[in-house]
């Protein structure tokens, strides 16, 4: 069934920080290659036309790459709504711009303790009939923040008219997981805990809070990475296949899989903190909020049940890169007697900073002897990113296509493996800066470790 495109696009927080860094790029993006061209109508206190334009050349001078051509069409296209967001006069000036658009998308990149206010105006105004509303992360701050956020939303818009944005689910190398996993059936027979050791995830990143103390404070690692784009990568690693047809069953097979992870309890839980984070501005002197999370998750379902999953995700640690590891069983006996290291046999999925897929096998060494050596077979190299993951977000909203986007009961579930050990019901240890984290952290994976860390990319490429 085709679902009409909407007819113009809304923007809460048209000066703030995520616009600037990633909308206006987003925006240009989809007038080159999608020859968008709806009215774009940004929303903020101190934001005129003049000033939203001059903030739009701005943003794509400083993060992407100014084509005046589209620069010109995308000017032509905005308008501005200058207004307090608890004052009800600017939604009737909204309205006003508006005017007989069908359909119009309100995109709230805005702090999530808005959002009701902003839904509110919404409907007071006679803005939102017909209308969709894509809401960005985080979508509450645990269970019931996010069932009340839920409640709020269906009293006004139907689920399907709700697009929460993880851009991690835009991602090419994300996508490139579920490809790759249902398009080759070699591997289908062996994903499975008959042949599945373990299962690691890590997001590392080098740098720390970037000078985005004040908000970190607020979040921490388990509600910044691991309840949302660690869940997320880790369903598209191990849900059941979907009907590629059916964009909804993808979200079907999703929402199976979170509600299939068993909650996690407090001795499932490594935090960490950085030595230096309490000098960060913005952060509290005697703070206790993560920089570092590992946890130890399993999935109660027929295909995982036994299956020790360890995800860690953390700040200043010694590169950046996002890897998975697929650690399979080796085989029952060796038969040529050697020791044989339990990490030989693995699938490794670097999504960042590229896209690496490499095998580890054992391959006989030269010579009279049948012994061999570890060595890992690279199916692809190249670079991470094709369109960017707003971009393909942004885009799908307007035209109605919710399959990239969390669902209601997707993220309820998500919160629900988190809910029990959020706000320092754990210890917080310090590490190093430079390090892989505390070492409570290699006690958490113990005998099924050891924790394999991601690689610095290579250069080169290789299909």
């Amino acid at each position: 069934m085709t679902v009409p495109n909407s007819g113009s696009l809304v923007f809460f927080g048209a000066t703030g920080d995520l616009a600037y860094k990633q909308i206006f790029p987003s925006l240009q993006g989809l007038i080159q290659q999608e020859g968008f061209n709806v009215p774009i109508i940004g929303v903020s206190l101190d934001g005129s036309l003049e000033k939203l334009k001059a903030r739009a050349e701005e943003s794509l001078k400083s993060h992407g790459i100014l084509d005046p051509e589209a620069f010109q069409k995308l000017a032509g296209l905005l308008r501005a709504v200058q207004g307090d967001y608890n004052d009800p006069g600017t939604y009737e000036k909204l309205r006003r711009e508006l005017g007989d658009t069908e359909r119009p998308l309100h995109y709230l990149a805005i702090p999530p303790t808005m959002f009701a206010t902003v839904v509110e105006g919404l409907v007071n105004a006679g803005c939102a009939t017909g209308a969709r509303v894509v809401l960005e992360k985080p979508f509450g701050r645990d269970l019931s923040s996010a069932q009340e956020l839920n409640r709020i939303l269906h009293e006004h818009f139907p689920e399907k008219s709700i697009y929460r944005i993880d851009h991690y689910l835009g991602k090419e190398p994300v996508q490139n997981i579920l490809y790759f996993r249902f398009a080759n059936p070699i591997f289908e027979p062996i994903w499975n805990r008959d042949h599945v050791r373990s299962i690691q995830i890590t997001m590392a990143e080098e740098f720390g809070v970037k000078g985005r103390g004040k908000f970190y404070e607020e979040a921490g690692a388990i509600r910044d990475v691991l309840q949302n784009h660690m869940l997320q990568l880790l369903a598209s690693l191990t849900m059941d296949p979907h009907r590629g047809e059916d964009h909804e069953s993808l979200r079907d097979e999703k929402g199976r899989l979170f509600k299939a992870i068993t909650p996690l309890k407090p001795g499932d839980v490594v935090r960490g903190q950085f030595t230096g984070y309490l000098s960060e501005p913005g952060v509290s002197h005697d703070s206790t909020i993560e920089t570092f999370v590992a946890v130890k998750l399993s999935i109660d379902n027929w295909r995982w049940a036994g299956v020790p999953i360890f995800i860690r995700c953390g700040k200043k640690l010694p590169l950046t890169s996002t890897e998975v590891m697929v650690e399979f069983k080796r085989p029952p006996r060796e038969t040529f007697g050697e020791i044989v290291p339990i990490t030989s046999s693995h699938m490794r999925i670097r999504i960042s900073p590229d896209i690496t897929i490499s095998l580890g096998l054992r391959v006989k060494k030269p010579g009279g002897r049948m012994a061999g050596q570890d060595v890992e077979l690279t199916f692809i190299r190249q670079d991470a990113e094709d369109t960017p993951p707003y971009q393909r977000l942004l885009g799908d909203a307007m035209r109605g296509s919710a399959e990239l986007f969390a669902r209601e009961d997707g993220i309820e579930a998500q919160w629900r493996v988190v809910d029990s050990v959020l706000d320092n019901v754990t210890p917080l240890y310090t590490y190093a800066p430079g390090t892989w984290g505390p070492e409570e952290a290699y006690q958490l994976i113990g005998r099924h470790g050891p924790w394999l860390n991601p690689r610095p990319p290579e250069n080169r490429k290789c299909v």
